[in-house]
């Protein structure tokens, strides 16, 4: 009998961290299914996702390691959502999740025997990147390093009033060659597949992507996606800003753990050139409906597979952007601070009773 495996969440602002933890619940079994809440759900435990849950949905059932997606799943796991999915256990990181009334959502499956957890992604969180965010709103338009308001925000995000907690503050992503196994397919492609090459910053990997991988993947009958990811100072180049907000390792993971592509190129050159099309044999070029900005030289970096009669413009449907999104997060910035402080003050409730039971058995 195949081992059905659950795991549940928010999956607001789903980045290589959430994959990671979806990519090693999958290989403790031989089905995932993965629960989202809805937004009501999340509104009342936590505060406002970013996301609408039908964008959440998509961006879930677009990883590759996702057989199935439970919509409206309960903020509480219990026994109950574990039988109705007949899943044997479920997974989850070795953070801590808290209700509003600050209880494990996991209690009663880890009561029962049947939860499992799996290693947290270090370098990465959402309340990380919502920090690197909320950077971005004061600081380029001055030049003062010493602006205040900006200050003030470095100082206080994913900091409660007292100490640090481990789950909620900031560490360094290190890639290694280990991750990038890990996250990629290891396919090559095949005779009759159909190489269709990409080229972008995949900058906060998000749904507006996938949209847009998506309709890629239905050009063909067997497609074989390679997506180019431009290094950090070339999307600093054309993006300005402090952008790109992930830098190109995390970029890598994020597009790797997408089911729609098949191979990345780690600092693809800005310009799609001769050279990159014959290595690669690629037989189709996309681009989505987003501005095109001329190379340095002023040049059209399409202009070779638009030569050749091999370059097609991709309408994804969606409007979202990395713009767009940073803009979401700006607007409730007031409630993440909160919401982060708040989640920051439970955790460290937690971890304190934690140090004081074991205090108690010594």
């Amino acid at each position: 009998r195949p081992v059905r495996v659950w795991c549940d969440g928010c999956y607001d602002m789903v980045h290589y961290g959430h994959s990671n933890q979806l990519r090693q619940a999958r290989a403790m079994g031989d089905y995932l299914i993965v629960g989202v809440h809805t937004d009501e759900e999340i509104a009342k435990h936590k505060g406002p996702p970013v996301f609408t849950q039908e964008e959440r949905y998509k961006m879930v059932q677009a990883i590759k390691w996702v057989d199935e997606i439970a919509p409206g799943a309960p903020y509480v796991t219990t026994l109950e959502t574990l039988d109705k999915y007949s899943c044997d256990f479920c997974v989850h990181g070795d953070d801590i999740t808290l209700t509003i009334d600050g209880k494990d959502t996991y209690e009663e499956v880890k009561t029962a025997g049947r939860y499992r957890e799996c290693k947290r992604t270090q370098g990465v969180s959402t309340t990380d990147l919502v920090g690197r965010m909320l950077l971005m709103t004061k600081a380029h338009h001055s030049n003062i390093d010493e602006d205040l308001d900006y200050r003030k925000h470095t100082d206080n995000f994913g900091k409660g009033p007292k100490g640090h907690s481990p789950w909620t503050g900031v560490s360094q992503f290190l890639q290694t060659s280990q991750k990038i196994i890990q996250f990629a397919s290891g396919k090559e492609p095949q005779p009759g597949d159909t190489i269709i090459y990409v080229a972008g910053a995949f900058d906060l990997f998000h749904v507006g992507h996938v949209d847009f991988l998506e309709k890629v993947h239905r050009l063909a009958e067997k497609p074989y996606i390679i997506a180019g990811l431009h290094f950090d100072q070339e999307v600093n180049r054309y993006k300005g800003k402090n952008y790109p907000i992930m830098n190109i390792h995390e970029r890598t993971l994020s597009v790797l753990a997408c089911r729609y592509v098949s191979e990345v190129v780690i600092g693809a050159p800005y310009a799609v050139t001769a050279d990159l099309l014959d290595h690669f044999r690629v037989a189709l070029v996309c681009h989505g409906m987003t501005e095109v900005v001329p190379d340095k030289d002023g040049s059209d970096p399409y202009e070779e597979p638009k030569q050749r009669g091999i370059f097609q413009l991709v309408d994804s449907g969606s409007n979202l952007t990395t713009d767009l999104i940073v803009q979401r997060i700006i607007k409730n910035r007031l409630e993440f601070e909160a919401r982060n402080q708040k989640k920051e003050a439970k955790e460290l409730a937690v971890l304190e009773a934690m140090r004081r039971l074991e205090e108690e058995k010594h």
